[in-house]
């Protein structure tokens, strides 16, 4: 059980900076990113190349898959959400949006990178030994080691900057209250543009923690965005406390059941459960009712 507790703590870290780039998005601009498991492959994509195949040391190629993935975010919110959200009523013509920008970094990944899976060699070696494994003891590799402890510290990062910063406070007057905040003196267009920047960049990083044990191919978009939905479904849309629990919830409920039960029968029982947890908590454990 320590194993399957070891397994669920590194997934649960990731998982919480993959659904703090969700919220990042929605909570300021009432947009579902569609696209942001897509971007978690990109920034996979980014550290595969330029520490897997370059030989850069994988200190410069995070942060890389960061600012590329902060470009990308810049440019869809610029030239895709914008536009839509300038000129639209309607929220299903956004989501329509999210999906097409969806589809077309998935397409593109299809087209440059090919199917095939991918992995990196390892940022170090080792591993931790917990007891005595044959009871009950479990490992920690340090590469999982290494993942966990980058993502709570990227966590941290950001809600130290929501919280102190002059940007990270513009942040949550924009995802308070959008008129309230303009009247103020905020430019609402350049802080959502950096809240888009800043989910996109922790999708890249998340991406490119992951892509060191698990690996990457161009199809794990769609894979991590539904996960990502059900953080930010079980926490409560737009909260950030909310995708921190979601996060650490999946990623205890995804290692106790692949411990216990196939990993297709786990996923069906995520979202049954999922599902009866939403009759009864429709905004989530945080979440409160929009509009």
């Amino acid at each position: 059980m320590l194993q399957v507790l070891l397994n669920g703590a590194v997934l649960g870290a990731v998982y919480a900076l993959i659904a703090l780039g969700l919220t990042m998005v929605f909570s300021i601009m009432r947009v579902v990113n569609f696209a942001h498991g897509q971007m978690y492959m990109l920034g996979a994509f980014v550290v595969y190349y330029i520490y897997g195949q370059f030989g850069w040391s994988f200190w410069v190629a995070l942060p890389a898959a960061a600012l590329v993935l902060a470009l990308v975010g810049v440019l869809f919110n610029r030239f895709f959400f914008q536009p839509v959200l300038a000129t639209s009523a309607r929220e299903e013509n956004s989501m329509l949006m999210a999906v097409g920008t969806a589809l077309l970094l998935e397409n593109l990944a299809l087209t440059l990178f090919g199917e095939k899976q991918r992995g990196v060699p390892s940022v170090v070696d080792g591993a931790f030994i917990l007891g005595d494994v044959a009871e009950g003891g479990a490992v920690l590799p340090y590469p999982n080691a290494l993942v966990a402890l980058l993502a709570v510290l990227a966590i941290v990062a950001l809600l130290l900057f929501v919280q102190y910063t002059r940007p990270g406070r513009a942040l949550r007057a924009v995802a308070q209250d959008k008129e309230a905040a303009r009247l103020q003196g905020v430019d609402v267009k350049a802080t959502t543009t950096l809240g888009f920047a800043i989910g996109a960049a922790l999708a890249g990083v998340a991406g490119g923690l992951l892509v060191t044990v698990y690996g990457v191919n161009s199809g794990v978009g769609t894979n991590i965005s539904t996960k990502a939905f059900i953080m930010v479904m079980v926490g409560g849309a737009g909260v950030t406390s909310g995708a921190i629990v979601g996060g650490v919830l999946l990623g205890f409920a995804e290692a106790i059941g692949y411990d216990l039960l196939p990993g297709s029968v786990t996923y069906l029982l995520i979202f049954v459960a999922m599902i009866v947890f939403l009759v009864f908590k429709p905004n989530g454990l945080f979440g409160k009712p929009w509009g």
